[in-house]
């Protein structure tokens, strides 16, 4: 096992119950893969999940400087704890602070039978 950082993750890998993650919150999730390790975060709207790269476009750090303090205090917004940018949980489009316009790299997860599990990467659009 490489402990290179990767950024994406194959499809099926089980990361645990939905209700691990409150509604309206977020939470870290450090994979070991073969090829060296990721780092991810999930946020939670009711059923469903939005998964994103534990990487700011701005400088390339992770996001939250407190394990799983990814949103803004009202929940509306994604934060970086570094340089203030934000960014829409929907789509991962920065929306102020340093980068915008840049968008945070998704992670393709989904819900399944109550559990969180990782998509296929979406393939070239035609």
């Amino acid at each position: 096992m490489s402990d290179a950082r990767v950024f994406a993750t194959p499809a099926g890998v089980k990361l645990g119950p939905l209700d691990r993650i409150a509604d309206g919150g977020a939470r870290n999730y450090v994979l070991q893969l073969r090829a060296g390790r990721f780092h991810g975060f999930v946020v939670r709207r009711g059923g469903a999940v939005h998964g994103y790269v534990d990487r700011c476009p701005h400088m390339g750090v992770p996001l939250a400087q407190t394990l799983d303090d990814y949103l803004t205090p009202d929940g509306t917004l994604i934060a970086c704890s570094w340089h203030s940018a934000l960014f829409e949980i929907d789509t991962g489009l920065c929306v102020g602070g340093p980068c915008v316009g840049a968008r945070l790299t998704p992670w393709p997860v989904t819900v399944h039978e109550d559990g969180i599990v990782t998509a296929a990467q979406p393939g070239p659009q035609a």
